[in-house]
């Protein structure tokens, strides 16, 4: 049979017409015979969707999350079964603990093989189940349409999320039912006017506030209003870890992140803070430096809690006051609150320590991490978008790049390795008019480096830094600690990456000292602007292991 004689209402067409309702204008994917079916319908629809191959399901389920986080809307990955669905559950994983949207499609055999342990067989069901807000297979080809918005309101509803649907192969030629009639539009919940009543009069009465940005669902004109409001009250502002593009690091009251290797100032004011006012954050484990930040006691005391998932208030921590609500609805109301104060030098405190922790530090080794990441935040435009994935070298950027605008961090708070140069992809193919730079670790980048074939096929003319300091630095800095001098498999043997670049049809660079960072980095968003994907080759000493740590002060106690 033709493409041109398929019949226009198959259940893979009904699939891909619900994206198209839906505004979905990328997919990304690594193909498979199982949803053949799918991918030919995609073909019809190739001047509103765009198809982006990737090299590994890994990095395939990264872009899609990262979509997620950029757009708002559900980002949409597409594999095979069996081990196309558990190498993109790594994705699934970071779209979980991000709390970002995102729709996950896997080929699935089919219904009639159900059972016998089939070639790729796998119960998505079960090994997504604790993954995903919801995984599910579509059993009946006429409620494809019903599945997939069920789909895009679930990942879009309450705390965001992944949602995983299998797609047996059998049921994709067959007829799809009715065709969708609108896009999903996601229910969200406001702050009633008794919650801001409340916070008002107990925000007259505070003395040491502090305000907590965290989460998904943000939109610009909720971060903005927010922080115009705190800021005109002096109230200090820190944001969530990895939430460092919420608010500008440049405004006034900004105390900084709570995150790893957090400045010991502003945990000490937030444990001294007497009232605590957390919108979108989960306050988990990082941000709450292993759960030690807080006493339970003093946060029923003290915790305003703010979150858009019911399940997420009083799980950990103990609420003053707390309301289910939509980040962005919740932040515009509280920002008409009229307190009747300010905290003007509490706010100019709060910078002042931040100003002082982000500092340039002195180093040992010819690279210094601190300065090449505040150049970095001064050469860059304030809407370069900046990516990584989990390592060590990723508390120099933090800690040392300022962000001043929204969206412009892609970065997992799942901890996953990889993340970042997948995240820098899908980000130029959002948005092509903004720079995207990922900086990654030596081992960090090799768990998806592979896909600079994507960037080249496609033409993704993003930055790559390869922070090079030879070893998986954050298990060696916990290795020495524990363990002073005995090393284990922590070592590694890397390529030289300048070649590895040019094997692709990148441009690469080496660079080896601090005084040589400003011109390479030229030369890499030189090559990145003229649309050919570049990696930045950065040596760095492993005994420099992370801002203010060495390994040999590590192994001295």
């Amino acid at each position: 049979m033709t493409k041109a004689s398929q019949p226009r209402n198959t259940a893979a067409r009904r699939l891909v017409d619900t994206l198209v309702m839906n505004g979905i204008d990328t997919v990304f994917c690594v193909p498979g015979e199982s949803y053949l079916a799918v991918l030919d319908a995609l073909a019809d629809v190739e001047d509103r969707i765009r198809v982006i191959t990737c090299r590994h399901e890994a990095g395939a389920a990264n872009m899609a999350e990262a979509y997620g986080k950029l757009t708002g809307k559900p980002g949409v990955c597409m594999v095979t079964r069996g081990p196309g669905a558990t190498h993109a559950s790594i994705g699934v994983h970071t779209a979980h603990q991000d709390s970002t949207p995102m729709i996950l499609f896997v080929g699935q055999i089919a219904l009639t093989d159900r059972g016998r342990g089939a070639f790729q067989e796998v119960d998505y069901r079960q090994v997504f189940g604790g993954l995903a807000k919801w995984a599910t297979e579509i059993e009946s080809p006429q409620r494809t349409v019903e599945i997939v918005e069920r789909a895009f309101a679930t990942a879009l509803q309450g705390r965001m999320g992944p949602v995983v649907i299998a797609l047996p192969e059998d049921i994709l030629h067959e007829d799809g039912g009715p065709a969708p009639t609108r896009p999903v539009t996601p229910a969200r919940s406001a702050l009633p006017s008794t919650f801001l009543d409340d916070l008002r009069m107990r925000l007259s009465r505070a003395e040491r506030p502090l305000l907590v940005l965290g989460g998904s669902g943000w939109t610009d004109a909720a971060a903005g209003a927010v922080g115009d409001w705190a800021e005109r009250l002096g109230l200090p502002v820190s944001l969530s870890f990895r939430r460092k593009d919420i608010l500008s690091n440049d405004r006034a009251n900004y105390a900084g992140d709570l995150g790893l290797g957090c400045n010991p100032k502003l945990m000490a004011r937030a444990r001294e803070a007497d009232l605590l006012i957390a919108i979108g954050a989960r306050l988990g484990e990082n941000p709450t430096q292993g759960y030690t930040l807080f006493d339970r006691a003093k946060t029923a005391e003290t915790l305003v809690h703010i979150h858009p998932g019911p399940e997420e208030l009083d799980r950990v921590w103990p609420t003053l006051m707390s309301a289910a609500a939509d980040v962005s609805l919740a932040a515009e109301a509280i920002a008409g609150i009229d307190p009747g104060r300010t905290w003007a030098d509490l706010g100019k405190q709060a910078r002042a320590d931040y100003e002082a922790f982000s500092a340039e530090v002195e180093v040992t080794g010819a690279v210094n991490m601190s300065r090449c990441m505040a150049h970095l935040a001064e050469a860059l435009p304030h809407d370069a978008i900046l990516t990584n994935g989990a390592g060590n070298f990723a508390a120099w950027l933090h800690r040392f790049y300022r962000h001043r605008s929204c969206r412009t961090q892609l970065a997992p708070t799942s901890g996953a390795m990889g993340y970042g140069y997948p995240a820098a992809l899908a980000a130029k193919a959002v948005h092509p008019d903004r720079e995207a730079i990922c900086v990654a670790g030596d081992g960090d980048y090799l768990m998806t480096g592979q896909e600079l074939a994507t960037a080249v096929q496609h033409g993704l003319g993003c930055v790559v830094i390869v922070v090079d300091n030879g070893t998986y630095g954050t298990i060696r800095m916990h290795q020495e600690g524990h363990y002073p001098g005995r090393v284990i498999a922590t070592d590694l043997k890397n390529p030289d990456f300048v070649a590895y670049a040019r094997a692709f049809g990148a441009f690469g660079v080496r660079c080896e000292t601090t005084e040589a960072f400003p011109d390479a980095l030229d030369q890499a968003r030189a090559a990145a602007r003229a649309g050919q994907p570049a990696l930045l080759h950065l040596i760095t000493s492993a005994e420099d292991i992370a801002p203010n740590r060495t390994i040999s002060g590590l192994r001295n106690g």
